[in-house]
């Protein structure tokens, strides 16, 4: 299952009367607000049934030659599993991604079910709306993939600001990944909880006050510690 795609907040009744129906997202705005390249950790709010927004992660996969700001091209997603991202991607044909810098929201992106009345979180820099194909599907071992084509709209740019770096920002995000593959038969657990140490490590030296309360967010709700 490859990192940065899609919350583990997964609800396991399927549904029989799905809609491909593709809703219609406005082309000519803006499109990408920022650049694209590689593997990209994003935000992404779907509207559900219940008329709530829900925040999940998922990782944008840009072409090999990258995504310019301002550009119109379509880049690929993955859902893994019957999880809300992938259902309300069937009933509305879309969503809107995000791209924050607050530890607290990837964690409970990942890791918790959140639900908001509005699709913007008020962390975001800069947001855009997507139109969902999907291209393809599969399983791995007893996992259900889709993939997806996600076409921009409509975007923002909430705010600018110079971009630094904090190691402890990376690794709250990258221990939301190895968190969320605790309970995946294809994973070594021993393995993964000697990552998350490692992650608390390197939060406790080089993260700030928003990165460590994030961590002991990822702990409280994994019990992780627990299991070691």
């Amino acid at each position: 299952m490859p990192s940065g795609n899609e919350s583990n907040a997964v609800d396991g009744t399927d549904e029989s009367n799905e809609s491909d129906e593709i809703n219609d997202v406005e082309t000519d705005e803006r499109a990408w607000p920022v650049a694209l390249d590689g593997v990209t950790e994003s935000v992404v709010t779907t509207l559900g049934p219940n008329g709530l927004w829900n925040v999940a992660a998922l990782g944008l996969h840009a072409p090999d030659a990258g995504v310019d700001a301002g550009a119109r091209t379509p880049v690929e997603a993955v859902t893994w599993g019957n999880t809300r991202t992938r259902r309300n991607f069937h009933r509305q044909g879309g969503g809107v991604v995000q791209f924050v810098a607050d530890a607290h929201d990837f964690v409970d992106a990942a890791l918790t079910i959140r639900e908001e009345e509005e699709p913007v979180l008020d962390s975001a820099d800069a947001w855009v709306r997507v139109r969902a194909e999907r291209t393809d599907e599969g399983r791995e071992d007893d996992t259900r993939w889709e993939r997806w084509r996600l076409t921009p709209g409509e975007s923002g740019v909430e705010r600018e600001r110079p971009f630094t770096v904090n190691r402890g920002f990376y690794a709250v995000v990258d221990a939301t990944v190895a968190a969320s593959r605790l309970d995946v038969s294809d994973y070594d657990t021993d393995v993964l909880l000697d990552r998350l140490a490692y992650f608390e490590r390197v939060v406790e030296r080089c993260g700030g006050t928003r990165e460590r309360e994030a961590f002991a967010r990822l702990s409280a709700e994994t019990g992780w510690h627990e299991r070691r």
